[in-house]
């Protein structure tokens, strides 16, 4: 950036500006200064008037004054003794981004001086950020800083929680606040930064669910309100170091030895936050022994169907064959049954109805 510029014409008249490169945040003022001199033995009753412009009409310069688009906003002056003007915008807006000039009338006819090249002025939505440094252990620095190159008349105000606290381009404050702090431009009518503050206490949600058979995975996932961005650790209860760092942790093939409480750090330059604790404990069973223990009774009921559906048809088919044989022959038939169809002949016996039995007795 170059801070002060020099038009020096042939014959004495000169104007340097204070800033050539000027920014300023939406919705607030601008203070541009510059200093003149004229050639000696010029009376100051020569000059009929100083202003400043961004256009030209008819290759004359309009008096900003007499803008419309700057009506109710401008304000500027001179200080003949020591030769220095300057020029007040108020509520800037995005359409005042222009160059700016500052030019001598006199009243000898084409002895008219302009300072060119003039301040380059550009406006910006938000360009204010603050930044955190930590000076040891226990204290913090914020640094209110614009993204462009402010005027420098430009004044800050700091805010707590909404309230104002403190004026300055920067604030000291002790460590691990979760408080909200933010700056401002004295007259931006409400454009500041965005706020920074420490990590809210962090929540975790667990994926599948926090009982776990052996051999599953499990994945932790964190997360915070903070600015800065937090930064996330992993801790199981009783333990110093950590067991892993991000903002998603998963454990794979769960075993019994990984069940117990379970939290996250979340930390940046403001300070730090832990969560609740989180149970995550193993039922001690693999899920292959679980699957053999759910479907083996199903699985032996359906054979048992299967194995009385083949006896009754067997037994209808001896049947049907022994109409036909002689006596002998049916009361081989009846001791060739299988096995294993005396045996279900055998169960279903034993759950007769104890009633039927005696009746039949």
């Amino acid at each position: 950036m170059c801070c002060v510029t020099v038009i020096q014409s042939q014959d004495g008249w000169r104007v340097k500006y204070r800033q050539t490169d000027i920014c300023a945040v939406k919705g607030s003022r601008v203070l541009i200064i510059c200093d003149y001199t004229h050639p000696p033995g010029i009376d100051p009753s020569d000059i009929k008037d100083r202003f400043w412009f961004t256009k030209e009409k008819d290759g004359e310069p309009v008096d900003l004054k007499t803008d419309s688009e700057y009506s109710g906003r401008v304000t500027y002056g001179c200080n003949g003794y020591i030769k220095r003007c300057y020029l007040l915008i108020t509520d800037v807006r995005e359409s005042d981004s222009a160059e700016y000039k500052f030019t001598f009338r006199t009243n000898q006819p084409g002895e008219n001086y302009t300072g060119s090249p003039g301040v380059t002025f550009s406006v910006t939505d938000s360009g204010l950020q603050v930044q955190v440094r930590r000076s040891d252990s226990t204290w913090l620095e914020l640094t209110c800083h614009s993204s462009c190159v402010l005027s420098d008349r430009a004044e800050y105000v700091w805010y707590k929680n909404e309230e104002i606290i403190e004026t300055g381009s920067s604030l000291l404050l002790s460590s691990g606040s979760t408080d909200r702090y933010s700056c401002y431009l004295i007259g931006s009518h409400g454009h500041g930064s965005p706020a920074v503050y420490g990590p809210q206490r962090p929540s975790v949600s667990v994926s599948p669910s926090a009982e776990m058979m052996e051999g599953d995975s499990v994945t932790l996932t964190c997360s915070t309100d903070a600015n800065p961005a937090a930064n996330y650790t992993w801790y199981k209860d009783h333990e110093d170091s950590p067991r892993a760092s991000g903002q998603i942790f998963t454990i794979t093939d769960f075993t019994a030895e990984h069940s117990g409480n379970y939290y996250c750090e979340a930390q940046n330059e403001m300070g730090r936050s832990n969560s609740t604790l989180l149970l995550i404990t193993s039922s001690g069973v693999d899920r292959t022994t679980m699957i053999f223990h759910i479907t083996r009774w199903p699985l032996l009921v359906v054979m048992m169907i299967l194995l009385l559906l083949f006896c009754l048809w067997t037994r209808k088919k001896k049947a049907v064959s022994s109409t036909t044989e002689p006596h002998e022959s049916r009361e081989a038939v009846e001791m060739d049954l299988h096995p294993e169809c005396e045996d279900l002949s055998d169960m279903a016996a034993q759950r007769e109805d104890p009633e039927e039995q005696e009746d039949r007795v």
